[in-house]
């Protein structure tokens, strides 16, 4: 049962911790793929100077001001695409973007499309979740609250605290601060 769309419509960094534990899930020509989330970023509005609302509404950006619980998915450095859950009320450009997973389900599949990658290394990534999810511009603007696109997140094993780090985005190099180094990243730390 996918993650209703109450839970996409609170504030983002409350959103991106959550999301820690949930569960990605993904129909590939009828093979069901799941990945556990381990890393998250939340982007906040437009005077998030990291988030891509930065430059207002546009054909790019209009899916962040759209209804919670919808996917964004964009293309970055002219190669990879990227998965976010669009959050908090419709209007306001907010979403958290899904940066890596472990594999749970359908790992044969997942290897099949990232051949020759160690294991440790298959999803560790927001560009290596996508290919390896066949995750592209065909999930740009679907409801992650309704299994029809076959795409969706669904509740899993909330992550206690004490395992759960904060640090700064990755790739927000020309970004000045204090965007640049904000802590909204969120990961799984390993025992």
């Amino acid at each position: 049962m996918p993650l209703p769309s109450d839970f996409y419509n609170r504030p983002t960094l409350t959103v991106a911790r959550e999301l820690l534990g949930c569960r990605l899930v993904r129909i590939l020509d009828s093979e069901q793929l799941v990945g556990i989330i381990t890393e998250t970023e939340a982007y906040i509005g437009e005077s998030d100077l990291g988030c891509h609302a930065k430059a207002g509404k546009t054909k790019r950006t209009q899916v962040m001001y759209g209804p919670p619980g919808r996917a964004y998915v964009y293309f970055t450095y002219g190669m990879h695409w990227l998965l976010n859950a669009v959050t908090e009320a419709e209007g306001f450009p907010a979403a958290v973007l899904i940066r890596a997973v472990v594999v749970e389900t359908g790992l044969s599949r997942v290897r099949s499309r990232r051949a020759n990658v160690p294991a440790r290394n298959l999803t560790d990534g927001p560009a290596k979740l996508t290919l390896a999810f066949g995750i592209d511009s065909q999930h740009n603007n679907i409801d992650l609250t309704s299994t029809d696109s076959g795409l969706w997140i669904e509740p899993g094993s909330p992550i206690p605290d004490s395992n759960v780090t904060n640090c700064p985005r990755v790739g927000l190099y020309s970004v000045p601060e204090p965007w640049k180094s904000i802590p909204w990243r969120f990961m799984v730390t390993r025992d």
